[in-house]
């Protein structure tokens, strides 16, 4: 029985308890989804069915009979502590990009086309435009990756979260051919690193940038900081680089032996995880120079690098493998779609070295 049909039928209408009164707009929420659905619709592909408002999202797994053996690639993320400088802000439609990023990067490491996404706001109190906002961010991060928003969920928690409170997940899948799998089996002693720059902080270490900033340095969202040419909050919200696109095509132009999405952990960590266990992976800091947020919280809160480089991307947010023969063919691909790339590493034999990867050398200034 829905909560309309319990008030109905109530004695004592005015009295009774009902969704309302324990705190959930449900008429909020139908507002909302007729807010985003203009947003929902830019991000459809052909093999999507139906719109947005049924319990579940179709897409024609037909369009997979061209492969000969697809495999399918999942993924789940969030957003972390990055959705509380939005919320204090009032900025909600970049902090999709930082969603999509997360979700549709972790699934092109294995050499997966995205192809749909589902995402899940929970909300304190349903505000129809901020959560059609927060929709638009992650409809305009499905775009930039090529995928689909074929679904969602909006949950109000009263009593659980403020009602300015909020977060953010999502999950995607992808499809690759079987034999065009992307992993530490393929990658090959003298192959290079290619490092690809990220926007910004992307969305990882926000536990430690906020501690920093604010409680350490009593610095204010507003504040101007001349190194960034903006305010401490525009930094801080920049959206993460979406580089699925750029990744797939890198594929189709050149020899790709392994991606590495640099997230939590940090770059070294990171790469490690597709290094197979005979290899190790070396980074010059050398090759390039971390943007000045990086610097800003090193200083502002006496952070050692290492602590640094465990938590933030330091300036790298995707990393490709190639073959040395491929180099040339890689960095002009990235270049052509205006990413920022360079080589700043190498694969060698293991022999002594205890983990799969490891950065050497001073950052360039």
């Amino acid at each position: 029985m829905s909560s309309a049909e319990f008030d109905q039928r109530a004695p004592h209408a005015g009295t009774g308890a009902s969704y309302a009164a324990a705190g959930v707009d449900i008429e909020a929420g139908d507002r909302a989804v007729e807010l985003m659905k203009e947003w929902v619709k830019k991000t459809k592909r052909p093999e999507v069915l139906g719109g947005l408002g049924g319990f579940a999202g179709l897409f024609d797994a037909s369009a997979l009979k061209r492969y000969e053996r697809p495999l399918l690639a999942s993924a789940t993320d969030g957003v972390g502590t990055k959705v509380d400088l939005a919320r204090k802000m009032g900025v909600y439609d970049t902090i999709g990009h930082d969603l999509v990023g997360m979700v549709v990067d972790d699934l092109v490491v294995c050499g997966a086309e995205p192809l749909f996404m589902t995402d899940y706001i929970c909300v304190g109190k349903v505000h129809p435009e901020r959560v059609a906002a927060i929709v638009k961010g992650i409809a305009e991060g499905c775009v930039l990756a090529g995928c689909a928003l074929v679904g969602g969920e909006t949950a109000e928690h009263p009593g659980l979260l403020g009602p300015d409170d909020f977060d953010v997940a999502g999950a995607g899948t992808g499809v690759v051919e079987y034999d065009q799998l992307l992993g530490a089996d393929r990658i090959r002693e003298g192959d290079a690193v290619i490092a690809m720059a990220s926007s910004g902080l992307h969305s990882n270490g926000y536990s430690l940038v906020r501690h920093v900033v604010f409680d350490r340095a009593k610095m204010t969202l507003d504040q101007h900081v001349e190194e960034f040419g903006r305010t401490l909050g525009e930094e801080l919200l920049e959206p993460t680089k979406i580089y699925s696109l750029d990744c797939l095509a890198l594929t189709r132009t050149a020899e790709v032996h392994g991606f590495s999405h640099i997230t939590g952990g940090g770059l070294a960590n990171n790469l490690a995880r597709v290094i197979p266990d005979h290899l190790h992976a070396t980074v010059d800091r050398s090759t390039w120079t971390p943007g000045a947020v990086f610097d800003l919280v090193g200083t502002a809160g006496n952070v050692e690098r290492l602590e640094l480089e465990k938590t933030l991307n330091m300036g790298v947010g995707m990393m490709a493998i190639v073959p040395e023969v491929s180099v040339d063919v890689a960095l002009q691909t990235l270049a052509d779609r205006g990413v920022d790339a360079w080589v700043a590493g190498e694969i060698l034999a293991r022999g002594d070295h205890r983990d799969g990867a490891e950065l050497t050398g001073d950052y360039s200034k």
